[in-house]
């Protein structure tokens, strides 16, 4: 259950994600948390390891990062929607976070996402084998939207486990997705941000118990920023699977990050999508 200064610390988070242009000043966000300003930086600190400027900053750089591969933006309109009036200020804080500018950055994930009909050759980047699964559990969040807006659950559910002492019983993080972006509307794709855990986890009734069932997968090993994973996604179905003589079954794909995006490079960062088989 749901404590009342873990309810605080996720409202903030939220509030955070969903308004990068707002106030975001101590003050602001004291009043979200509903909880006196000379006490809430401390609270806020001592539950997350980070401060509350330090959380906008990486907040608001991971939606500029997103929205500068997805969206046709100006570097300049994405660094207002991120609550930076000054182009060279929002620049600079972005170098800092990717060691990249926001035009090198955008100019490179759009490098890393080749179409599978004219660059076929390139796509060696993208290792695939076919291993036995084994059966698993998921501490998730459900999330339905965008499949970029699922940060804040990913923010949500690493918060609950640090403020209830449950890191000693993860295995890593990983993503459920149910829904073709290509295919459904943006505001009703359905996924799962989650946490892996042991057999003998006991759930929090605030937190869903998802089953990952054993068989067969064929495993995506994706290495580099998350903006390039649909291009991974396209080798993987548009050019894997009907290649591999291979037929999809009946669940759905499933995200597992194996390293943490707040300490690692992009370029550095890597996924394994598992696509289930029959």
């Amino acid at each position: 259950m749901t404590n009342p200064y873990e309810a605080r610390l996720l409202r903030v988070k939220e509030y955070i994600h969903d308004n990068p242009a707002g106030d975001l000043s101590l003050d602001a966000l004291a009043d979200v948390a509903a909880m006196s300003r000379f006490h809430w930086h401390r609270v806020f600190h001592g539950m997350t390891g980070e401060t509350c400027a330090a959380a906008v900053r990486r907040i608001r750089m991971h939606r500029a990062a997103c929205w500068l591969v997805q969206k046709d933006w100006s570097v300049a309109e994405v660094a207002e929607r991120c609550g930076y009036d000054n182009v060279a200020s929002f620049t600079r804080i972005f170098r800092e976070a990717f060691d990249l500018t926001p035009a090198a950055f955008r100019k490179r994930g759009a490098l890393a996402s080749p179409s599978p009909e004219t660059h076929r050759g390139e796509f060696s980047m993208y290792p695939v084998e076919i291993k036995k699964r084994s059966k698993g559990r998921m501490a998730a969040l459900a999330h339905k939207g965008p499949y970029l807006e699922i940060g804040k659950k990913f923010e949500s559910i690493a918060s609950m486990f640090s403020s209830r002492g449950l890191w000693p019983s993860a295995r890593g993080m990983a993503g459920v997705y149910y829904d073709d972006p290509n295919e459904v509307p943006e505001a009703e794709l359905r996924s799962y941000a989650g946490i892996l855990v042991g057999e003998k986890f006991e759930m929090p009734d605030d937190m869903e118990d998802m089953k990952i069932p054993a068989g067969k997968v064929a495993v995506l090993t994706h290495t580099g920023p998350y903006s390039g994973l649909k291009a991974a996604y396209d080798y993987l179905y548009g050019v894997w699977l009907p290649e591999s003589g291979e037929e999809p079954g009946d669940a759905p794909a499933m995200e597992v990050y194996l390293n943490d995006p707040t300490d690692t490079a992009p370029e550095e960062l890597v996924t394994e999508i598992y696509l289930p088989l029959k």
